[in-house]
């Protein structure tokens, strides 16, 4: 019997904001793997028509942008200087992502022609879902290199990363809670063959 409670491997990423988790998840995909990601579908949620009523009956219409779509940065600047708020928005948006994550993983646990699901949820660990995984990915890159991607990404400073990341458990305990470990501070061919020999290292667990 393989040492996953489904039928396929459920893996979990984990690693620092910036660290290159849609990277190795793009190439697990590659692989033949399903991807959940839970920012994307934060931001199908966010387009509900009664959140986005919710969020501006709480904060005003200036979280609303002229598209009629959320203003993420607004909504972000909020949260982000009041913890309170972020508990507010949590409370909101994560019993709602996550039902959306349940139905994915339905889908693909049927699909014959998924090998594993990978779970790219940015707080897994700190909203203790990390116990809905079989395995648990590190993605390693140093500090340097994740303040240049978010910045040439999301215009976020040095100060903004820290920030973010200071409500999030420490990446050291993160890396321990990991099975695997893929280092993503080099060429994407070399990460590729990170997640190349962590994939077949998950399937010989299974002891076939």
């Amino acid at each position: 019997m393989p040492p996953w409670k489904g039928p396929k491997p459920v893996i979990g990423l984990l690693g620092g904001i910036g660290s290159g988790k849609s990277l190795v998840a793009r190439l697990f995909s590659a692989q033949g793997c399903a991807v959940i990601d839970a920012d994307a579908l934060a931001k199908e949620t966010l387009d509900e028509p009664d959140v986005k009523k919710t969020l501006a009956s709480w904060w005003g219409p200036g979280v609303i942008g002229k598209d009629g779509r959320v203003d993420r940065r607004a909504v972000s600047k909020i949260v982000f200087a009041d913890a309170a708020q972020l508990a507010r928005l949590e409370a909101l948006m994560h019993p709602r992502v996550i039902e959306r994550r349940a139905r994915l993983r339905e889908l693909h646990m049927a699909d014959t022609a998924v090998r594993a699901i990978v779970d790219d949820t940015p707080l897994l660990l700190e909203k203790g879902l990390e116990g809905d995984c079989d395995v648990l990915v590190f993605v390693d890159a140093p500090l340097e290199a994740r303040v240049a991607r978010v910045g040439a990404t999301r215009g976020w400073t040095r100060e903004e990363l820290l920030s973010r990341e200071k409500v999030q458990r420490p990446l050291d305990m993160k890396r321990r809670r990991a099975d695997y470990v893929v280092q993503n501070d080099a060429a994407e061919s070399e990460c590729e063959t990170h997640v190349r020999r962590v994939l077949s290292q998950i399937f010989q667990s299974d002891g076939s």
